[in-house]
């Protein structure tokens, strides 16, 4: 939302992960304050703006989101007994996901174990 009201009121999340408090990452998709559903967009956003690491990112917007919304037990992570809801993406290391900003990196989707065509 900050991004696209263009304000530099982000949340504290380097201060919050140092507390050990677990932090997510999502959209918000809505048409007014944050009209984007690329979540590449966000873990970029995540990575620059919040000062997360990649791999911080990525969890917070995988297995922390799962809990967030009450979820992570059944998605989130790729675990025995969960949905298979997975992306590829086209980049050679995860730490390289924020440097491709506004690039679709995505070259497969699997959806509850299903590659999506």
């Amino acid at each position: 939302v900050p991004f696209h009201l263009m304000t530099n009121r982000y949340a504290p999340a380097r201060k919050l992960i140092e507390a050990g408090v677990p932090v997510a990452l999502a959209t918000d998709f809505n048409p007014g304050s944050c009209p984007t559903l690329s979540m590449q967009m966000i873990i970029a956003l995540a990575c620059r703006q919040l000062k997360m690491t990649p791999a911080e990112a990525i969890n917070a917007a995988t297995i922390n989101a799962a809990y967030a919304v009450d979820r992570g037990d059944k998605v989130g992570s790729i675990e025995v007994g969960k949905r298979a809801d997975i992306i590829v993406l086209d980049i050679p290391r995860h730490q390289q996901l924020p440097y491709w900003f506004g690039v679709n990196l995505v070259v497969r989707v699997v959806k509850n174990g299903v590659t999506i065509e």
